[in-house]
This record gives structure tokens, C-alpha cells and sequence, in this order.
């Protein structure tokens, strides 16, 4: 039985699946959330446990499941990116940068975010996304982040790295007279 979070380490170290299992369904989301990190640790946390974490009432229960989802590609993180919490959006779009098999329909939700989400972090998130995936199909919502605020147009400078061509040469070079230095700094290190 888990009363603690001592209990909780002392179940991660005994191999104690049982408990860690019975430890995401409290009523406790911190509790639920190092368990589900216990349990993945001990290769023992299944994909439907996970994607119970993913729909988990508590955002940092989300966001822990979110980082664990990235090694589990049949985890589609997608949807994570309409949740009404915006630090889930956000580490939803770091997560889909991160994976190695971005997908279409994964690239077009990043660029929705990218270009319409209202809080930006979540549209810095996107593009540096969009970048790490360097899908042709990404670079018209980096290039509309070099019109945004500051640190997204320093993500979206960043995220034209594995691009080329004539419009993307130009928006370095424009980038390269923004009134942010590190903007400008990111750009000439570009070109």
C-alpha cells in the first residue's frame, strides 16, 4: 500500500509493480505521476496506462505522460496540442519535435499552433518542432514566426537550420537587421 511518497520510492526500488500500479489511481496527482515515471523505469508501464496519463485530470500528470510518450510512437501526441492547459501544449509540440516519426497530419497541427495558437510560448514550441522535423511542409509556418515577438523569432531563425533556398536565404538575411540582438546573432551564425 502506498501512503507516501518514501513508499512509493521503496515500491520503485523492490520492483513492487503492483503497488505502483494501485499508486495511479490515487487520489494524489503527484503520487500518480512517480508512479507512472517508476513504472516506465521499470519497463513495466503499458501503453494503455500510459494514454490513461495522457487523459489524466491533473496537467502535470499530462505533461509527465507527454515525456514518456515520446519513445512510444503508437502514443499520438497530436491531440495534446487542443488541451485547454497551455503548458500541455507546449511540451506536447517539444515532444513531437523530439520523435523521430512525425507524420503529416502531425507537421500540419504544429503549424496551426505555430501560426494560431494565442500564448507563445506554445507557438515557440511549435517551430522549434517544426524544425527539429525539417518537413518542407513546416518552413511557411517558421517563416511567419520571424514576424512574431522576440523569442519566437529567434526560435523560428533556429528552426530554418535544416532548411535552404532562395526564401529562406532571404529571411536569414532580413533576420540578420532585426531589432533583437540574439535574433540578429542567430541569423548571421545561419547565414
Amino acid at each position: 500500500m502506498i501512503n507516501s511518497r518514501s513508499d512509493l520510492i521503496i515500491a520503485e526500488q523492490s520492483r513492487d509493480v503492483t503497488a505502483l500500479v494501485a499508486a495511479l489511481t490515487t487520489g494524489d496527482p503527484s503520487w500518480r505521476s512517480l508512479a507512472m515515471g517508476a513504472l516506465h523505469r521499470l519497463d513495466a508501464l503499458t501503453t494503455e496506462q500510459l494514454r490513461s496519463g495522457l487523459t489524466d485530470k491533473d496537467r502535470n500528470v499530462r505533461i509527465r505522460a507527454i515525456e514518456i510518450a515520446i519513445g512510444t510512437p503508437a502514443i499520438d501526441l497530436a491531440p495534446l496540442l487542443n488541451d485547454p492547459d497551455d503548458l500541455v501544449v507546449e511540451s506536447a509540440a517539444w515532444a513531437m519535435g523530439e520523435r523521430e516519426d512525425s507524420d503529416a497530419s502531425g507537421v500540419s497541427a504544429l503549424c496551426a499552433i505555430a501560426t494560431k495558437h494565442e500564448v507563445s510560448i506554445c507557438r515557440e514550441a511549435a517551430i522549434a518542432a517544426l524544425g527539429a522535423i525539417g518537413s518542407p511542409d513546416g518552413l511557411p509556418a517558421i517563416l511567419a514566426g520571424l514576424d512574431d515577438r522576440a523569442p519566437v523569432r529567434r526560435r523560428a531563425v533556429l528552426a530554418l537550420a535544416p532548411f535552404d533556398g532562395p526564401e529562406v536565404s532571404a529571411a536569414l538575411l532580413k533576420a540578420t537587421s532585426d531589432r533583437d540582438r540574439q535574433v540578429r546573432q542567430a541569423a548571421e551564425d545561419l547565414l
